[in-house]
Parts: C-alpha cells; sequence; structure tokens
C-alpha cells in the first residue's frame, strides 16, 4: 500500500520534537507539509526538511495531496480545526484532551462520521506494547483479582507564565495536561467506566487552573483507583495494578520514551519478584498504527467512544474540585 501522505497543523514542540520524527520513521507514512499562522513557519519547514510550508492552516487544509493530519493545538482550539479538517476530508490524529466537555467531544467524533474520516485522540502511550504485557498479566489471574489502581503523573513546570497550562480559557490545568492520562490508563486496564469521582485540588490563586489534583475513582465491582497529577512535583509517570495476590508496577508508564523506549513491567507475587523490559518506539507506533487504520479502513485502538468517556470523566472530576462532593457517574 502508498504511504498515508500527512500534514502538520502548528510548529508546536511536540510537533516538531516528537510527531514530525515519528512520521520520518514509519513506515507507512510520509510529511507533506507544515502550517502555522504566519511566516515563522518557513524557518522551521527549512530546520525538518519539510518541502510545503503554508503560513495558515486553512491552506494545508486545502492541499488535495493531504490525506491526515496531525492537530496539536491549544485544547481550546481542537474542536474548531477538527470540523474544518473533517470538512475537507482529512482523517484527524488530535493531542489529547481532544476538547474541553464531553458535549465538545461528541459533536467532534460525530463530525468525523458525518465526513467519513478516521479520527483518534493521540493518547500514544497506549500504542506502547508495555500495557497489553500488563493486561495479559491481569487476565491469566497471576495477580489474582483487582482491588486497587493508583496512578501518578506530574512534572515541575518552571514557567507560571506558560500561556498554554496556566490559562483556563485556554483549557489549561494540571487535570487536563497530565491527569487525562491517568483517567484513560485506569478505565483501558478495568475496562469500565467510574461508579462516582471525588476529586481536590490546589488552585493557582492568579489563574485558577489546577497545579495538582487528587481524585478518588470508585469503579464498582469492589475496585477502586487513585490518582495524582500535578505541576508542582517531580517527574513522574507511573502506575500499580494491586490484586489479590500480587502486583504490577509500570514505573514508566506515559513516556517510556524517556527511558529509551524501553517500558518496564515488574511483577511482584509474594517474594517473587519479576521485571520485564518492553520496547516500543512509543509515537512512530502511533504513527503507523492510524495510517494503518486508513489503509485498511480499520478502527483505531483508542476509539470515539473511549475519547467522550474519558472527557466525561475528566468533567466530573471538575465538578467535584468545584463543589467539594462527589459525584455520581451512573
Amino acid at each position: 500500500m502508498k504511504n498515508i501522505r500527512w500534514g502538520v497543523l502548528s510548529t508546536a514542540n511536540i510537533a516538531q520534537q516528537q510527531l514530525i520524527p515519528a512520521i520520518t520513521r514509519a513506515s507507512n507514512a510520509e510529511l507533506v507539509a507544515i502550517s502555522s499562522r504566519g511566516s515563522q513557519v518557513h524557518p522551521v519547514a527549512s530546520k525538518l526538511g519539510i518541502t510545503k510550508a503554508y503560513e495558515s492552516y486553512e491552506e494545508l487544509l486545502n492541499d488535495s495531496e493531504i490525506e491526515a493530519v496531525y492537530i496539536p493545538l491549544p485544547n481550546h482550539l481542537h474542536k474548531e480545526w477538527v470540523f474544518k479538517a473533517a470538512k475537507q476530508g482529512k482523517h484527524i490524529l488530535c493531542e489529547k484532551p481532544v476538547a474541553l466537555t464531553a458535549r465538545e467531544a461528541e459533536e467532534m467524533v460525530e463530525v468525523c462520521r458525518e465526513n467519513n474520516v478516521k479520527f483518534m485522540e493521540a493518547f500514544m502511550y497506549q500504542l506502547h506494547p508495555q500495557h497489553q504485557r500488563v493486561k495479559e498479566i491481569i487476565s491469566s489471574g497471576e495477580i489474582g483479582d483487582i482491588k486497587l489502581i493508583k496512578s501518578s503523573h506530574s512534572f515541575y513546570l518552571q514557567s507560571r507564565v506558560d500561556k498554554f497550562r496556566m490559562d483556563k480559557a485556554m483549557g489549561g490545568g494540571a487535570l487536563y495536561d497530565v491527569g487525562c492520562y491517568s483517567i484513560h490508563v485506569i478505565r483501558y486496564l478495568l475496562d469500565s467506566e467510574p461508579v462516582s469521582v471525588q476529586c481536590f485540588a490546589e488552585l493557582d490563586p492568579e489563574t485558577g487552573v489546577d497545579t495538582s489534583t487528587f481524585g478518588y475513582l470508585n469503579m464498582g465491582r469492589n475496585v477502586q483507583a487513585i490518582f495524582d497529577c500535578s505541576f508542582d512535583m517531580t517527574g513522574r509517570n507511573e502506575y500499580e495494578v494491586i490484586g489479590t495476590k500480587g502486583t504490577i508496577k509500570v514505573p514508566f508508564a506515559f513516556r517510556p520514551d524517556n527511558n529509551g523506549g524501553i517500558g518496564k513491567v515488574i511483577t511482584q507475587v509474594a517474594n517473587m519478584v519479576r521485571e520485564e523490559s518492553v520496547y516500543g518506539d512509543l509515537y512512530r507506533l502511533e504513527v503507523e498504527h492510524f495510517s494503518d487504520v486508513i489503509q485498511t479502513n480499520g478502527d483505531p485502538e483508542i476509539t470515539g467512544n473511549s475519547t467522550i468517556n474519558n472527557m466525561r470523566v475528566i468533567e466530573a472530576c471538575y465538578q467535584s474540585i468545584q463543589t467539594g462532593e462527589l459525584v455520581k457517574m451512573m
């Protein structure tokens, strides 16, 4: 099959540092164009060896050669440009979280269905094979029945003038930025949705965004989950699954690329500890998976329904932060 031809909306750091190199490494994709709002796109295109450079997002979407677009714009702009890309017939990989509300996510999924284009939220971590290994261990019964999942994702944000992460209207805050991963992986590992959520947060006094959030999810069936996310803590991206017979720890859960692509799955049952190293080129796997979905007219692993449900939990978390009360989901 021919390679899927990609375009990138924005010169965002994540595009330059992660997705564009990943498209270059991918076996079934090629980068055709990049765009920005103005002439700053040209030196970026030149540096990265990209042939086409557009000074507006609209121009890129009008390019008939482009089949798929990657959207790494600030959170509050995702809906607008997903709509515009879908209506131009472009398949869409959109950064997480795809929206600010569940309703927005529903509308984005629907417009992609209406225009017969593939759509996937860029929770790239899920494509790393370490998580499939975790699910295999859980299914085997080795650690018994799951009783608790704990997940943490944080980093120390030095610049508190960060206009994306510290602006409430733009979808700033630790919960949107990194907490969404923990919520996602809890739902993914259990293949279920919370019965209720309760969250507490530390809010920035000037902007009102949550700089740290601490959440409790009742997952039903006597299974609980706890997560924390923060701009005020050292870097962590990990989870632990606790069962009746043992535990599974994943210390490089969301960013194994920061460990050379090597994920770790550490299983302990009684006094026996087994550590497995699992390699994966995280962003390349994401690009290749979505390109394959387009080529084969398949379904992405990260489905539209999963995206909508993840946003519902995030919304409930923010509601709990605001009211100080437990929010029932079902």
